[in-house]
């Protein structure tokens, strides 16, 4: 038992050495930056959606638009 709690310690002090975020717990955000070509798209966020099996995002608007994109092309910012 002491074996497993300490290999369980040495575990998370090496990711927390690594600057990894085990758990992702920031689910509401504000505002969006979308990239199209060479353009920036900056919109206040309605609602937003990651597909589980892919790196697509959609966001939702709050003035009706709708974008749907690849994680790298947008940025998604909690103020």
């Amino acid at each position: 038992m002491k074996k497993a709690l300490l290999l369980i310690f040495i575990f998370v002090f090496i990711l927390s050495g690594c600057n990894v975020q085990i758990i992702d717990t920031t689910w509401k955000y504000d505002k969006a930056y979308i990239n199209v070509g060479n353009e920036t798209i900056i919109c206040e966020i309605s609602s937003w959606k990651d597909y589980e099996n892919s790196d697509m995002i959609q966001v939702r608007c709050k003035d009706g638009r709708s974008f749907l994109g690849h994680s790298s092309a947008i940025i998604l910012v909690d103020e």
